[in-house]
């Protein structure tokens, strides 16, 4: 299968500026874009930077670029201009965000860039002159979301937004120029700025360039991940703690899980319908989820925290005890979930296990405790506690721990101090 048979096979691409045969069968050089607008990429991101990933490992050249300059100005809301963000805030976004991509490809072969370091120089009435001129105001509004916002009351574009798309195809031509860069990869969000570009560079230089629009990633209610949808899931730990990040995978409907593998994950397709297979014959036991939780955790976090968000994952809510657990994953475990400490002496002569539960988060007060232990709703220790005035006693922890689960996924840690 050719790179670009297995793209396609993926569903990783939706539009293309020439046939994707063409435009794969030399090597290129392709380059993404992210504007700097948080100090994380979230996973929205993260399927173009892993498609960016593969052609790199195809042989072809890689050129990230990281939006210093067009993050001053904000790519166009479908609604309400962005927040302007500060020169230094900019500045640390742009850093983080290198990091991370630094940390998701490896060893592999890559530049780095910002558009800072040409768009802070551009004089205007060059750049009108030279640039401007190639945009009609005809085409621009056009454009979906310049479109809706014109028709739309009181969601008045700024001129600042208006010209996104010129900077963006100045940002490939100069990276056409300086670099060769002749492929331009984004989500399918961009498509009309990615053309922007292609059309400068012929116009300008009369050369012929490529760029190839992934299909947007959606969460289970169809809706694009991001920071202005309320629905990021960050790459960084300390945005999403690894175990979360862990959860969000494994958590995901069945409905998507196949897609999710053919994006995220670079296991072969083979063996992803192998996997399907699997999982469709038995949809309880989770496979798919929980391959695509391991495989996807372990390129962003490393394989370390994978497996103790795997380990912390199993303990809380599948079959394996705490004492089973390494001193990292038991650490993750009593990080992420809710707990309720209690003393020998507290327990001395039993503690009521309905106030334990107060005491926990895990029920809202001594009544709705009791409610949830006559409804057989609530377990101590993979046992159905079934009399609402059970007491609590230290033989009923183990290795200083018990564990409360309230149906599937309510869980609480008992510590014994």
């Amino acid at each position: 299968m050719t790179l670009a048979e297995e793209l396609k096979s993926r569903g990783l691409v939706e539009h293309v500026s020439a046939p994707v045969e063409k435009i794969l069968e030399h090597p290129r050089t392709a380059y993404l874009g992210i504007d700097p607008t948080a100090d994380s990429i979230q996973v929205g991101n993260l399927a173009v930077v892993l498609f960016m990933k593969r052609l790199g490992d195809a042989g072809h050249k890689l050129v990230f670029l990281v939006g210093g300059g067009t993050g001053q100005i904000g790519d166009p809301n479908e609604k309400g201009e962005r927040a302007m963000l500060d020169g230094k805030t900019v500045a640390a976004n742009t850093r983080a965000i290198k990091a991370q991509l630094k940390r998701i490809l490896g060893t592999g072969s890559f530049r780095m860039v910002d558009n800072a370091d040409w768009l802070a120089g551009v004089k205007l009435l060059p750049f009108l002159r030279d640039i401007g001129k190639h945009f009609t105001v005809n085409d621009l509004v056009k454009r979906e979301i310049i479109k809706k916002r014109l028709e739309t009351p009181d969601e008045s574009i700024s001129y600042a937004e208006f010209t996104y798309a010129l900077l963006q195809g100045f940002d490939y031509l100069t990276l056409h120029q300086k670099y060769g860069v002749d492929l331009q990869v984004g989500g399918s969000d961009q498509w009309t700025n990615m053309l922007s570009g292609v059309e400068l560079i012929r116009k300008r230089l009369g050369h012929e360039v490529y760029t190839l629009g992934m299909p947007l990633i959606t969460d289970s209610s169809g809706k694009k991940f991001g920071k202005s949808e309320g629905n990021a899931v960050w790459l960084d730990a300390k945005k999403t703690s690894p175990f979360k990040f862990y959860q969000f995978w494994i958590n995901l409907p069945d409905t998507d899980i196949e897609n999710y593998l053919k994006v995220y994950t670079f296991l072969p397709l083979a063996e992803i319908d192998a996997l399907m297979e699997l999982h469709h014959r038995n949809p309880g036991e989770r496979q798919a989820q929980e391959t695509l939780a391991r495989l996807v955790t372990e390129i962003v976090h490393g394989p370390a925290a994978a497996a103790q968000a795997a380990a912390a994952t199993d303990a809380l809510f599948g079959a394996t005890p705490f004492r089973e657990l390494s001193r990292e994953a038991l650490a993750v475990a009593l990080a992420e979930a809710p707990s309720a400490s209690f003393s020998k002496k507290e327990l001395a002569g039993g503690y009521p296990f309905a106030e334990a539960l107060v005491a926990g988060g895990l029920a809202s007060s001594k009544s709705d405790a009791r409610r949830l232990i006559e409804g057989k709703g609530i377990a101590l220790s993979g046992m159905i506690v079934e009399n609402s005035d059970q007491k609590l006693y230290p033989g009923d922890f183990t290795g200083g721990y018990a564990l409360v689960r309230r149906g599937k996924q309510g869980v609480l840690i008992l510590v014994l101090k």
